[in-house]
């Protein structure tokens, strides 16, 4: 719903923007783009949840997407740890094993694509939150940003890491995640479009410095909320 509420503003910008040059319109997507996401963020709140789903209506078989085909998935890299950086006070990588040491949550919900489709799927894994707040996380720094071993990074805002419905999965469908699902860990955020869920997790780390992301660096909105 955030999405339908930003054209009037958006367009709005356009006004101060000269369009006469490539520059210009590059200027005028980019402040569109940017104030579409000082809305969303205003809007955005840690209340409203992601529509939930009984097991029933998870989408078989679940449709594979990334950047790159199928055939090209990488295996879980030899000696793999997940690498947690910036402003936290505790930077020891983790294990697989160590993470489900956490509490681990489960979610039925709807990942939603930026090309129009959408399905429906089971994730369980430990809140990004509880996550966070294990390593001693900063809480108060405005960004999160992850980076995979695929070549994919993405960011968001700290009030969706923390949002109860964010999760980092280590399960899809009742089983170890695969490599085509994001094998080792993935993040899993419903409350976003899907290429905000990043695969292949190899660091997180938490920063002050706006992060981008491997689309949100070629035009795609960065909010990106559903």
């Amino acid at each position: 719903f955030l999405r339908n509420t930003l054209s009037l503003g958006g367009l709005a910008l356009l006004t101060a923007c000269d369009l006469s040059t490539n520059s210009g319109v590059d200027a005028a997507l980019t402040s569109i783009l940017r104030f579409d996401d000082k809305v969303q963020a205003a809007l955005f709140s840690g209340r409203c949840l992601a529509q939930t789903y009984p097991p029933s209506a998870v989408t078989r078989p679940f449709r594979f997407n990334a950047f790159y085909p199928e055939w090209q998935v990488r295996g879980i890299p030899d000696g793999w740890r997940l690498e947690v950086a910036g402003s936290v006070s505790e930077k020891t990588p983790w294990t697989i094993a160590a993470l489900r040491t956490l509490p681990q949550v489960e979610q039925i919900t709807r990942h939603i694509c930026i090309e129009g489709w959408s399905q429906i799927g089971r994730w369980s894994g430990v809140l990004l939150r509880a996550f966070l707040q294990r390593i001693g996380a900063d809480l108060h720094a405005p960004f999160v940003s992850f980076r995979c071993f695929d070549g994919y990074s993405t960011s968001i805002d700290m009030a969706s890491a923390l949002h109860p419905q964010t999760i980092l999965a280590l399960d899809f469908d009742g089983q170890p995640l695969a490599p085509e699902w994001g094998a080792p860990v993935r993040l899993r955020i419903p409350t976003k479009l899907g290429f905000k869920s990043a695969k292949n997790l190899q660091a997180i780390e938490v920063t002050r410095i706006f992060p981008g992301g491997f689309w949100e660096n070629q035009g795609y909105d960065w909010f990106s909320g559903v």
